[in-house]
């Protein structure tokens, strides 16, 4: 057997393993809460409406989530005086939209108490929100995850992709998770909402090799922009657009202006260091192409290291657990 099969063979395993005797499926709560999609899809498409910047909010929720422990809403739990949380751990620190999660489980628990997951509703509003802008679903989402009850800062600081990554670190670390390099690449698309902090690019704007220069694989003109924003290396707190002019906006502008080089991240530069990503950053400027793709990849990210069956619980509140 070759060791590409092993490997494949190995994490399949793997994946099935933390299911602990259930599986994601359609519909899954069709019987126990039939009403549950529509309660999460209008409760998010009311508070989208209400800020366009949700969508940025819920989807990096759900990626933060599922590449830490795997998709089990860990993410969401509180730190407590003995426990530091995922919430606060570094890469974490700027998420929002937990008042949106907390609003529907709030809604779901009147409705059918002890039943849906707030690791299901994470993944549900991941996709409402992103689908409000075209008033249509963009991808299916399986349901049947359980929750955790184990959230660690140390672990989110540990297993987080980092904005300073090179490909090979990106690579490992979707790797570790079960996904490809073409996961990588199309998850980035990401990327085209959403805002970045000064602090995780500063670096690429000033004194970059040690002569005080700019990254050179960062498109000159955009570099000065950027420096009009973030004004020097010590400014922590300024956000800037990911995708500019379109942060607000979910389509495959980030793979155009990544072709200009202006990626704001170093991990997003690193995706043109690599002749396979690079030719399918090239693919993704089909916009239909990246649609069908994007959900093709949420739907294999939201299915990392899934509590099912009778392991994990299902959350009373979900920033706490029961």
């Amino acid at each position: 057997m070759k060791a590409s099969s092993i490997f494949l063979l190995i994490s399949l395993v793997a994946v099935l393993g933390a299911c602990s005797g259930g599986e994601l499926r359609k519909n899954f709560y069709e019987e126990t809460c039939p009403e549950a999609e529509n309660i999460v899809h209008d409760i998010v498409w009311k508070n989208a409406a209400l800020n366009p910047t949700l969508a940025a909010k819920l989807l990096r929720v759900h990626f933060h989530d599922c590449f830490v422990r795997g998709c089990d809403a860990s993410v969401l739990i509180d730190s407590t005086e003995s426990n530091s949380g995922e919430k606060d751990a570094v890469p974490n620190e700027t998420l929002g939209g937990f008042d949106v999660i907390e609003e529907v489980k709030t809604e779901l628990e009147k409705k059918c108490p002890g039943i849906v997951s707030c690791a299901d509703i994470v993944a549900l509003a991941a996709r409402d929100s992103v689908s409000f802008q075209f008033k249509r679903t963009l991808w299916e989402v399986l349901t049947g995850r359980r929750d955790g009850r184990i959230s660690l800062a140390s672990e989110a600081n540990r297993d987080m992709p980092s904005p300073f990554f090179n490909f090979s670190s990106l690579q490992q670390s979707f790797e570790n998770n079960g996904l490809t390099v073409h996961d990588l690449v199309v998850l980035s698309g990401g990327h085209t909402l959403g805002v970045g902090r000064c602090r995780f690019f500063r670096d690429r704007l000033y004194n970059f090799t040690g002569k005080g220069d700019a990254d050179p694989s960062l498109n000159p003109t955009y570099a000065a922009f950027l420096r009009t924003k973030c004004r020097n290396v010590e400014d922590n707190k300024t956000a800037v657009g990911m995708d500019p002019g379109s942060d607000l906006s979910f389509d495959n502008n980030y793979f155009k202006i990544l072709t200009q080089h202006k990626g704001l991240f170093q991990s997003d530069a690193a995706l043109l260091t690599d002749k396979g990503a690079r030719n399918f950053v090239n693919v993704l400027l089909d916009s239909k192409r990246f649609f069908m793709e994007f959900g093709l990849s949420m739907k294999r990210m939201g299915a990392i290291g899934v509590l099912t069956g009778n392991s994990g619980e299902i959350r009373k509140k979900c920033n706490v657990i029961n």
